[in-house]
């Protein structure tokens, strides 16, 4: 809208039952164009990093023991952000209108005139028993299935739950919220004609990978609930579809399952390290250990990029996806683009800063078979390299080993420092916490600098990493690791981000 005040709206929005991957594709576009997200404690927090900067951020999560704002201080909160004129996000766990006190909101919004939308969430109800291999409905054993909430108003004088009809007259019960009250759950429904020997599951962090299965009949589900430590939020199902689990899990048998592990890329590069992460089955906690800051003498720059315009280079050597970036912002900022290479040949250390020139729409002319300097080193051997003027932008602290071996070939390099690989100026202080905490199973390291940094975030105490499983990116990381004073188990044979994963999945096969 433009002029006068722009008129507020609420988006009640179902954040999915835990993994951030099922947010709807509307949701997430609501969340990047929210002023303020309102968001509960079965939200996943991941989800939060789709907020545009500078949109205010409001936990209002409840636990059974804790209520931020109560219900009706949530409403309240609604209604003056929308009167405020404010783009408004009602983040909610799951399906807001599936236990989820959407209805009341949106009541409360509605009393007020203001206007707002539904967007549905896939609800745990459905969701965790299908990632514990268990179908609410299937062909011959379930043609009905109910939600039910184990959970009611306190206030009220009695259930308001037909018990007679419900034990009897659905195939499959889904109870949300009732793990406290597991054992009258299974009693009502057993005195109501509900087979004892009926096969129960109940569903821990359901969708998540600290998902946990207790499986029993309603005769003995309690108990086995009570001996594995489950405990809320969890979903309860009552059925025979709850036989079909061993057959069809497929969640929790992922061969990373269960574990967390940390990931030190920067903000920016940690996305595609925690996806590949989280598809094998672990929980990725991203920890930022390298900020990248520009750090280009602007002589030296304008320098290079007149060099390029001249063609008085023969080839252009990138060492870094990092490198990529930046120079290629300098190039933008200088009002050049692509074409500034023309006649000027590439080389890319790797696939990973291949692929970045290729997004830029330039081809790497040269990408080793092993992706460190030495394996460039080889790959120009086979070419004449007396005579070539090279430029090497880098970052700060760079190894010398290509620069050595080129100018070993007769080759001029002109070195261009571009950027220095920061200790983040902002540490994210919730994933310093959980290393501290021990909560911690495997870290990650894609790079030399990230292993430095991290220990440096650390104020050179290493005691937070010796248990963990280390796994690095390629032989010169893992040089870094033991010069921290660490070890190494697990070093990529193929030094890409997808070579880290596939190493990682290997030592878990062999320790399964």
């Amino acid at each position: 809208m433009s002029g006068g005040t722009r008129a507020g709206f609420v988006s009640l929005v179902g954040a999915g039952p835990g993994d951030p991957g099922l947010i709807t594709v509307g949701g997430a576009a609501r969340l990047a164009e929210a002023d303020v997200i309102v968001y509960d404690r079965l939200a996943n927090p991941r989800l939060l990093a789709l907020a545009r900067p500078g949109a205010e951020l409001i936990d209002v999560g409840k636990t059974p023991e804790r209520h931020t704002l109560s219900q009706d201080a949530i409403n309240a909160l609604l209604v003056e952000q929308a009167r405020a004129g404010r783009r408004v996000v009602r983040l909610k766990g799951g399906d807001p209108f599936v236990f989820g006190r959407g209805g009341e909101e949106a009541e409360a919004l509605v009393a007020e005139g203001l206007p707002f939308e539904v967007l549905p969430g896939v609800t745990s109800a459905v969701a965790a028993p299908a990632y514990a291999g268990i179908p609410v409905t299937h062909r011959g054993l379930a043609s009905s299935f109910a939600i039910i909430t184990g959970h009611e108003d306190p206030a009220k004088d009695d259930s308001s739950i037909d018990w007679a009809k419900l034990a009897t007259g659905v195939d499959t019960l889904v109870f949300l919220m009732g793990t406290g009250r597991l054992a009258e759950i299974a009693r009502r429904l057993i005195d109501n004609g509900r087979a004892p020997a009926t096969p129960a599951a109940v569903i821990e962090w359901g969708t998540l990978a600290r998902q946990r299965t207790a499986i029993g009949t309603l005769a003995t589900i309690d108990v086995a609930v009570r001996d594995a430590g489950i405990a809320p939020p969890a979903v309860t199902v009552v059925g025979e579809v709850v036989r079909l689990r061993e057959r069809l899990r497929w969640f929790d048998t992922r061969p990373l399952f269960g574990k967390r592990v940390l990931v030190t890329r920067t903000r920016q590069q940690a996305s595609d390290l925690s996806r590949a992460l989280a598809a094998r089955g672990a929980d990725p906690v991203e920890l930022p250990a390298i900020e990248i800051l520009p750090n280009a003498d602007p002589a030296q720059l304008a320098a290079a990029i007149d060099g390029l315009k001249t063609s008085a280079y023969g080839w252009c050597v990138f060492t870094s996806a990092n490198a990529v970036g930046t120079f290629l912002a300098h190039l933008r900022d200088a009002g050049l683009d692509a074409r500034a290479f023309g006649r000027t040949q590439i080389a890319a250390i790797g696939p990973g800063t291949a692929e970045a020139l290729a997004r830029a729409g330039l081809r790497a002319d040269l990408v080793p078979e092993r992706f460190v300097a030495e394996g460039l080193l080889d790959g120009f051997r086979a070419r004449v390299m007396r005579g070539q003027r090279v430029l090497l932008p880098h970052a700060e602290g760079a190894r010398e080993a290509l620069t050595d071996g080129l100018a070993a070939m007769g080759a001029q390099v002109d070195e261009l420092t571009l950027y220095v690989s920061a200790v983040p100026r902002d540490p994210d202080v919730e994933g310093l916490r959980r290393l501290r905490a021990g909560e911690i199973d495997i870290a990650t390291f894609a790079s030399s600098s990230s292993v430095r940094n991290l220990v440096e975030m650390l104020d050179g105490d290493i005691t937070p990493l010796r248990p963990l499983l280390i796994a690095a990116i390629g032989p010169v990381t893992a040089q870094a690791v033991r010069d921290a004073g660490l070890e190494a188990v697990v070093v990529a044979e193929t030094y890409t981000i997808d070579g880290l994963v596939d190493a990682l999945v290997a030592h878990a096969g062999t320790r399964a």
